[in-house]
């Protein structure tokens, strides 16, 4: 198989033990490493707390901020990429996400998103009555926010990896880039630093969930657990960095997610197989190692929060539990309406609807009837239906403080989930891949 490398964008200038772990089969590893932008998400379920408020924004449509916020920037990768990956590499470059079954659900047609159709940020705006949040590289005038995540980027720069023997083949707009690209739109929404300021204190960010593909990266090409807790520290020091910038320019209210767990992912699932006694969870069926270490950087994330509170009392730093809360349902999965927790809805007949060989989007790949009913869209990415629970987990307690404390007399809600009926069949060839985790 040809290795393809990432195209130059256009210029819009307790601990998880170490030791031995399964080897991943190379050709497998390569072929996943090649397969899509960003890595594992997986879903959780909350309550709801309160259920009131405005009708869904247009994904273009005008609309005001919230109660408590006017604006909403995002930094990250896939899990809340708009479109930056697709707008960041020439027309011609074969990527899944640029054609159907993508955005089928909801959106009838493939919109830079790596689901069927919302993913968690469109899901975040509509609960506050806001417009869906644009990509920064599809330009605007970005007056009630912008979305800066790239799918498949990651929370080091490229030399990070570079100088551990491991060159880049993904994108390069990191979450470094990312923060350059939002301080050079700043001043084009105000001009003054007073006015900077205040629109910094009335905004929302969302830092991340990005780190995940660092991780990724180095696991599909064999690096040791000890190795991958190495390179913890590194990856929660840059989003610590991007905080702590934010900070300095007056942000007020930051989301910080965690990991998921991301041994319940299909992809995972079905490379990492084994028949090692106590390997599997008993109760979700997730591999044990993935999810121990997806806790460690959880555990690394949630303490260096607490640092910056302490040296920042007048900013709310929330973070949001999405490891914890997306356990619940995948032991109970019937609960919150998925038949199907384990496999892709999108992918191949293989274990989990998932091989490395034929991914969603490519030649022989086929989609599920009804992807409502399942948790992963294509083996890494999920279902709008997913993350619409994420988004309900989130606003109803799988956050740290809670949202209801930070935004004390908002209205919130997540809508309906909407179905699209214009391509009734459930089999698709295409031809577009990805060189991107």
């Amino acid at each position: 198989m040809s290795t393809a490398t990432s195209p130059s964008s256009p210029s819009p200038s307790p601990s998880p033990s170490s030791g031995t772990r399964p080897l991943l089969r190379i050709g497998a590893a390569r072929r996943f490493a090649m397969a899509f932008p960003s890595r594992a998400a997986l879903l959780f379920a909350g309550v709801l707390l309160v259920v009131l408020a405005a009708a869904p924004a247009a994904e273009a449509g005008a609309g005001g901020g919230s109660v408590c916020f006017d604006r909403v920037f995002s930094f990250g990768d896939s899990l809340t990429d708009t479109g930056n990956f697709l707008l960041s590499v020439p027309d011609d470059f074969p990527d899944p996400a640029r054609n159907l079954p993508y955005g089928q659900t909801f959106f009838g047609r493939p919109s830079g998103r790596y689901s069927d159709g919302r993913n968690l940020l469109d899901f975040f705006a509509e609960a506050f009555g806001m417009p869906y949040v644009p990509p920064y590289l599809g330009g605007g005038d970005f007056q009630n926010g912008a979305n800066f995540a790239v799918g498949g980027a990651t929370a080091l720069n490229g030399s990070f990896f570079r100088e551990r023997g491991v060159e880049p083949t993904w994108t390069p707009h990191s979450l470094d880039e990312q923060m350059q690209w939002f301080k050079k739109l700043l001043p084009s929404i105000a001009s003054s630093e007073t006015e900077q300021k205040e629109i910094m204190s009335k905004s929302l960010f969302f830092v991340g969930e990005v780190g995940g593909n660092d991780y990724n990266h180095l696991i599909v090409r064999q690096k040791s657990l000890d190795e991958l807790h190495e390179v913890v520290p590194n990856v929660v020091g840059a989003i610590s960095s991007a905080i702590v910038d934010l900070i300095n320019l007056g942000a007020k209210k930051l989301v910080v997610p965690g990991n998921f767990p991301i041994g319940c992912v299909p992809l995972y699932l079905a490379i990492f197989q084994s028949q090692k006694e106590d390997y599997y969870e008993e109760q979700t069926g997730c591999i044990k190692w993935l999810n121990e270490f997806a806790e460690y950087h959880n555990r690394m994330l949630q303490e260096e929060l607490e640092k910056l509170r302490n040296l920042h009392p007048d900013v709310t730093i929330i973070y949001a539990d999405y490891y914890g809360a997306a356990l619940n349902i995948f032991r109970a999965p019937l609960q919150f309406g998925f038949t199907v927790p384990l496999n892709s809805c999108c992918g191949s007949d293989a274990p989990y609807n998932c091989s490395p060989s034929i991914l969603c989007g490519r030649p022989g790949s086929t989609v599920c009837p009804d992807p409502s009913k399942y948790i992963s869209w294509d083996g890494l990415h999920f279902t709008e239906a997913s993350y619409k629970v994420v988004i309900q987990g989130v606003l109803g307690g799988y956050a740290k403080p809670p949202l209801s404390e930070t935004c004390r007399g908002a209205e919130f809600k997540v809508s309906q989930l909407h179905q699209c009926t214009d391509n009734p069949t459930n089999t698709v060839s295409y031809d577009a891949l990805s060189s991107f985790i």
